[in-house]
């Protein structure tokens, strides 16, 4: 069994703009209603986001094996929730999506049949997916940070 361990590393000071360093590329999270005034997509926006990249790359791999030619792929998602446990005005639901919806759009000579089977095989491989539809243990660990202040 092959395993491979993705890093990143996120960070914000006075500016209140995430930046994060995913291999050798800084990531910006912006929108936050306190500061409307940065721009960027919300971390909301980077799980979908990521979802549609991880369909693409996992389809077209799986076209290649399969031996479907896709011409293009457009991967549209939509996610719904309730913005009320975020903000706190309630604990008794979920904070994430309550509902995805994924369209995926193949420009193809393949068959209908073969793109079905194809979106299969691409849904069962989808790292993505299957985080988003199984548990998976997250491990939290606090470190403080202690503010330095010199002696005049």
């Amino acid at each position: 069994m092959s395993t491979k361990t993705v890093n990143i590393v996120g960070y914000a000071k006075e500016s209140n703009q995430f930046v994060v360093k995913a291999q050798n590329f800084d990531v910006r999270i912006s929108k936050n209603e306190q500061f409307p005034e940065l721009e960027g997509p919300s971390p909301l926006e980077y799980v979908l986001a990521g979802y549609a990249g991880c369909i693409n790359a996992v389809g077209k791999l799986v076209a290649k094996e399969q031996g479907i030619v896709l011409k293009s792929l457009q991967v549209e998602i939509s996610g719904t929730l309730s913005l009320d446990k975020y903000q706190g005005k309630i604990s008794d639901e979920r904070a994430g999506f309550k509902t995805i919806e994924v369209t995926v759009r193949p420009t193809s000579d393949a068959t209908l049949e073969q793109l079905k089977d194809w979106l299969i095989e691409v849904e069962n491989r989808c790292p993505i997916q299957d985080n988003l539809l199984r548990p998976t243990p997250v491990s939290v660990v606090l470190f403080k940070e202690f503010l330095t202040t010199e002696a005049a």
